[in-house]
C-alpha cells in the first residue's frame, strides 16, 4: 500500500490494473463512487457490480498495482508531468465523450487541451513533395487564427505538421503511442521541447512503456476523439491516417481528405475516402472553415459576448456552448455530446428557447439566435 492516500495514485492504478479496461473501470467507479474507494472496496462488494464478476474483482486487489502506481506518480510530480483523469475539469472535453476515452491521460505543455477549435492532421509517413506543400500552405493559412493542431509525431506528414506548426509558432500536440520516455521515431525526439513550448505532448501511457504495434491504433483514437474534426493529406488504400478517419467518423467527427493523382498509391486512400462519401473534400483552409462553422460573423460574436453566462445553470451552459461552438446541431447529436437521454435534452432545449437564446430548425435542429 502506499503510504499516501492521494487519489491520484489510485486513479493511476485504476487505468494500469490487467484485464479491467475502460468500460470496465468507468462501470467501477459510477457503482463505488473513485478510484479510491474502489481499491478499499471487498471482494463481495465487487462481485456484485454488475459484468465485474470474481476475476475482475481478484485484479483490483492484485498485489504490487498501488506500488507501481505511486512509483509512476512520484515520476509525473518529478518531471513535471500532469495525470488527467476523465473526470478533471482539464481533461479533454471533447475525448470525454468518445465510448472507449482513456481513463486518463499525461500531459505536458502550454496550451489548452479545450481549446476552441481543434483539428488533427494526419498522413502517410512516405509524405510525397505534394503532401508536404499542402501540409505547409494549410498551416500558414492557419496561422492567423487560434487553431490547435493536433498528430502522432510520426514520419511524413505528421512531422511536417509538427515542423510547420513550430516554424509558424502555432499551437500543436504530439500524441504518443509509448510513454514520455519513449518517444517513437528516436530521431524526432528533438521536436519534443519545442512542441512543449508551443503546445504540448500527451500519452495515455505511463512514462516508461515501450511503443507497441497494438498502441498505434489506440493513438489514432485519441487524436480523432480530442479533435473537432480530422483532415487525411495522403494515404495508402490501408494504414494508420485511414484508421485514424474511421474513428473520427465512428466518433461523428467531420473528416476531410486532400485528393490526389489517381496514379500515386498514397492518394489512394484520401480519394477512396471521398468517393465512399467518408470525407469532405479538402480544397482550401477556407472553406474548411466555412464547413465547419470556424468563420463567425461579428454580430454573432456580439451576441455571444452579451450573453449573461450567470443565469443559466451548468447545464444550460453546457448546451449554449457547444451551440457556440459548433454551429448548427440535430438534437441526437447533442445529445451525444453533452451524455444525456432525449428526455432529459428536451426539457433543457425547451426551457433555452422560452428564454429566447436558442430557436428550432426543421429536422429536430438547434442553433443559436
Amino acid at each position: 500500500m502506499p503510504s499516501t492516500s492521494d487519489e491520484k495514485i489510485y486513479q493511476i492504478a485504476l487505468s494500469i490494473l490487467p484485464q479491467i479496461g475502460v468500460v470496465n473501470a468507468r462501470r467501477l467507479i459510477a457503482h463505488v463512487g473513485s478510484a479510491k474507494q474502489i481499491f478499499h472496496s471487498s471482494l463481495a462488494t465487487l462481485q456484485k457490480i454488475p459484468h465485474i464478476g470474481p476475476v475482475l474483482s481478484q485484479a483490483v486487489h492484485a498485489s504490487g498495482i498501488l506500488t507501481a502506481a505511486q512509483k509512476i506518480w512520484e515520476s509525473c510530480q518529478k518531471e513535471g508531468i500532469q495525470v488527467l483523469f476523465y473526470t478533471d475539469s482539464n481533461f479533454p472535453n471533447r475525448l470525454k465523450h468518445i465510448y472507449d476515452a482513456p481513463l486518463l491521460v499525461y500531459w505536458q505543455g502550454s496550451t489548452d487541451l479545450n481549446s476552441d477549435q481543434i483539428l488533427a492532421v494526419v498522413g502517410t509517413r512516405k509524405a510525397s513533395e505534394y503532401g508536404k506543400q499542402v501540409c505547409r500552405t494549410l498551416i500558414r493559412d492557419a496561422a492567423a487564427q487560434q487553431v490547435l493542431f493536433v498528430s502522432g509525431l510520426a514520419y511524413g506528414i505528421d512531422i511536417c505538421m509538427h515542423q510547420t506548426c513550430l516554424e509558424f509558432r502555432v499551437p500543436n500536440i504530439a500524441v504518443l503511442a509509448g510513454g514520455f520516455h519513449w518517444i517513437y521515431p528516436p530521431k524526432h525526439r528533438r521536436y519534443v521541447e519545442k512542441i512543449k513550448q508551443h503546445g504540448g505532448i500527451l500519452s495515455e501511457h505511463p512514462l516508461h512503456q515501450k511503443p507497441d504495434a497494438r498502441f498505434f491504433p489506440l493513438r489514432n483514437r485519441i487524436i480523432a476523439g480530442m479533435s473537432d474534426a480530422t483532415l487525411v493529406v495522403e494515404a495508402a488504400e490501408r494504414g494508420g491516417a485511414l484508421i485514424t478517419a474511421d474513428y473520427a467518423n465512428n466518433y461523428h467527427r467531420e473528416v476531410f481528405a486532400v485528393p490526389g493523382n489517381i496514379q500515386k498509391i498514397f492518394s489512394e486512400g484520401c480519394n477512396l475516402l471521398i468517393q465512399k462519401h467518408k470525407a469532405n473534400i479538402f480544397t482550401s483552409w477556407k472553406a474548411l472553415c466555412e464547413e465547419l462553422n470556424w468563420f463567425k460573423d461579428s454580430d454573432s460574436i456580439q451576441r455571444n459576448k452579451n450573453l449573461h453566462w450567470n443565469r443559466f445553470t451548468e447545464e444550460e451552459s453546457a448546451l449554449l456552448a457547444l451551440l457556440h461552438q459548433k454551429g448548427e446541431l440535430p438534437l441526437d447529436e447533442i445529445a451525444w455530446n453533452l451524455q444525456k437521454n432525449m428526455s432529459e435534452l428536451a426539457l433543457l432545449v425547451l426551457n433555452l428557447e422560452f428564454q429566447g437564446v436558442i430557436k428550432s430548425l426543421p429536422g429536430h435542429r438547434y442553433v443559436m439566435k
